[in-house]
């Protein structure tokens, strides 16, 4: 870990992406939480294990056949596929920055009515807030603007639900790079937008795990946690479409798309893609998409297919449409 950080530490200061920093504890963590599931599996499946009680028996019979694993389980080949999107994200993250880089430089030098100083704490304050406000409008669209969930379903590929999930990442970041042009509009240096949005993608990290419960009642009601994280990523009706803050969870309290922890979620998408293949992972919902443009009779169904929300069809309304294909 050492040799990495110093190799880190020798890029230049504008090419120290927080994420990268971040790399040797994701995978520390992810290695202690695998090796804690394991050992609980383990003690679970010793003869003498606790019984269960006449009333969790009880609740399971309610519950139906839920043949899921434990909680925070791992399962070797799906973890493995988490961890490779993750690593190939990495670069596709690099290369997509420094596409817009050029745009933002010219957005900020030419375009924007004032430069905020990057030596002040209001710029970073400014541009730490501005990311994860408009991480959260970008995640809403992710899950309501068909075209833009084909990006983003990836990341819930996933019926596991663990820090190896959490590098489960996607591969086009175009979506979120047109989201940032109003922080390099109003004043804020790119490099600190790229490093503001660094540090949102690793607070993102931690809440990707069921081995923490709720927190400290001021935290949970400020801040995104694993508790309202896993809402996000259950896909139970109750679940859909909630949870969108990155950091803050405030901004779904203030705009209607809160729900709370009622039941442990059910993971993955409401039609799961069965698959370790990464690139299918990645691209199965852009060839959905295509079939269905091409097999839609008017430019009305055909936009509709691209825009509309997901598992829209010209037969149903979009009022009652959420995000079917997750």
């Amino acid at each position: 870990m050492d040799a990495v950080m110093g190799l880190l530490s020798a890029l230049p200061a504008q090419m120290r992406d927080p994420v990268l920093f971040a790399i040797p504890f994701f995978l520390l963590l992810l290695v202690m939480e695998w090796a804690a599931a394991r050992r609980l599996e383990h003690l679970e499946s010793e003869p003498h294990a606790a019984r269960p009680s006449a009333a969790d028996a009880h609740q399971r019979s309610a519950a139906g056949a839920d043949q899921r694993s434990p909680a925070g389980a791992y399962q070797r080949r799906d973890a493995w596929t988490s961890l490779s999107m993750g690593l190939v994200s990495v670069v596709t993250t690099a290369a997509w920055k420094a596409t817009a880089l050029l745009g933002y430089a010219a957005i900020y030098a030419y375009l924007a009515p004032w430069q905020l100083p990057a030596d002040r704490w209001y710029t970073w304050v400014i541009a730490l807030l501005g990311v994860d406000l408009l991480f959260y409008a970008y995640h809403r669209a992710a899950h309501r603007v068909r075209l833009i969930w084909a990006t983003h379903q990836a990341h819930h590929s996933s019926q596991y639900y663990n820090f190896a999930t959490a590098l489960r990442q996607k591969w086009n970041n175009s979506g979120e790079i047109l989201m940032w042009i109003p922080l390099p509009l109003l004043g804020v240096p790119p490099w600190i937008v790229f490093a503001s949005f660094s540090v949102n993608l690793v607070y993102q990290f931690w809440v990707h795990t069921e081995r923490i419960d709720k927190l400290w009642r001021p935290i949970e009601f400020v801040f995104n946690t694993p508790s309202h994280h896993r809402v996000h990523h259950g896909m139970d009706a109750e679940y859909l479409d909630k949870n969108y803050g990155g950091i803050l969870i405030l901004w779904d309290r203030m705009f209607g798309s809160y729900q709370d922890e009622l039941f442990r979620p059910h993971y993955g998408l409401t039609t799961q893609v069965d698959t370790f293949n990464i690139w299918t992972l990645q691209t199965h919902e852009y060839v959905k998409i295509a079939r269905a443009v091409r097999s839609a009779r008017g430019l009305r169904d055909k936009l509709g297919y691209v825009f509309g929300p997901p598992g829209w069809t010209p037969t149903r309304s979009t009022e009652s449409v959420g995000s079917a294909a997750h």
